[in-house]
């Protein structure tokens, strides 16, 4: 199983890279950006041993066709997408903040609620809900960006503005865009049978000042989905909703005792387990995006992704 979990490239004007859970980031001439999305598997804020095939390609055509669907609502970086693995785009400064935004209490939600909590990151989640119940209205739960290794972390709106890490003036509009970018994909996913049920969006700036969706977008990765045929019929009768997510690989992690937690090692993925993993995203990217997914030249990734950057670059 050909995959790319890690790449080692020199691209002219190379300034320097970042490498994120699944993407890894070369900055050239403090322009632009090429991100390359590699089939890194990240849960509980853990990276996964062995790489998911085609995962990288799913994530990266999925966002950059979603940036394509929002664009008239709020600007990204997005410039070009010269190879299935790969976005470019312009140079930005990120915000240190994930907006997560969350239509149900699933998830995180769920467990802090379940726990006993009546509020997440400031916001108060009412009393007498059930797990997978819709909130009144989407709620936005803010984390800190981790770097590598360590977890994300919960923060209120009042503890981002105190802290400094954004200004007030740029925080009303990142609410602002969550909730666009959020109706619009609930709009999409409903037109393919789907509930966004939570997402996170990550936002940048560009040298001219302009704040700009980054990274990814409504991806399996970013997002959870439920299939809207029968929600109604489960939630009635306390039944697990039929996820399109990570969601899947999370819970059999907790079944093999794995919760990224110290002192726990993460379980064995055998090939047949990498397979059926590999398969449910591409069952996602097709849910998801209501076309056939093409699977990329697998024969040598690395080669294909540095031929198409070389020849973009050039151009």
């Amino acid at each position: 199983m050909n995959t790319i979990t890690t790449t080692n490239f020199n691209f002219p004007g190379q300034k320097s890279v970042y490498k994120g859970k699944v993407r890894e980031v070369y900055n050239i001439n403090d322009e632009q950006l090429v991100m390359i999305a590699t089939d890194r598997l990240s849960a509980f804020d853990v990276v996964m041993p062995k790489g998911i095939p085609y995962k990288g390609q799913i994530l990266n055509q999925i966002a950059t066709k979603m940036m394509a669907a929002t664009q008239d609502l709020v600007p990204n970086w997005l410039t070009a997408t010269p190879d299935p693995n790969v976005a470019v785009g312009h140079l930005c400064e990120p915000f240190k903040v994930e907006m997560v935004i969350r239509g149900y209490m699933s998830g995180h939600a769920a467990r802090e609620y379940k726990a006993g909590k009546r509020e997440l990151c400031g916001v108060a989640m009412p009393e007498g809900m059930k797990e997978n119940d819709a909130f009144p209205e989407p709620i936005i739960t803010p984390a800190t960006k981790a770097e590598m290794g360590n977890h994300d972390e919960d923060i209120s709106r009042e503890n981002i503005l105190r802290r400094g890490i954004v200004s007030e003036a740029d925080y009303v509009v990142l609410e602002d865009y969550t909730r666009k970018l959020f109706k619009r994909g609930s709009e999409i996913a409903a037109s393919r049978g789907l509930i966004l049920v939570d997402t996170k969006y990550e936002f940048g700036k560009t040298k001219e000042g302009n704040i700009v969706l980054i990274d990814e977008i409504h991806t399996p990765d970013s997002s959870r989905y439920f299939y809207a045929d029968g929600y109604e019929d489960r939630q009635a009768k306390n039944e697990p909703q039929k996820q399109l997510s990570k969601e899947f690989v999370r819970q059999w992690l907790i079944a093999n005792n794995f919760q990224g937690l110290k002192g726990q090692t993460v379980p064995f993925m055998s090939d047949d387990y990498i397979e059926t993993v590999s398969e449910r995203y591409i069952e996602l990217y097709e849910n998801i995006t209501g076309e056939t997914f093409v699977k990329g030249d697998v024969s040598n990734i690395q080669e294909r992704i540095e031929r198409n950057v070389l020849a973009y670059l050039k151009h």
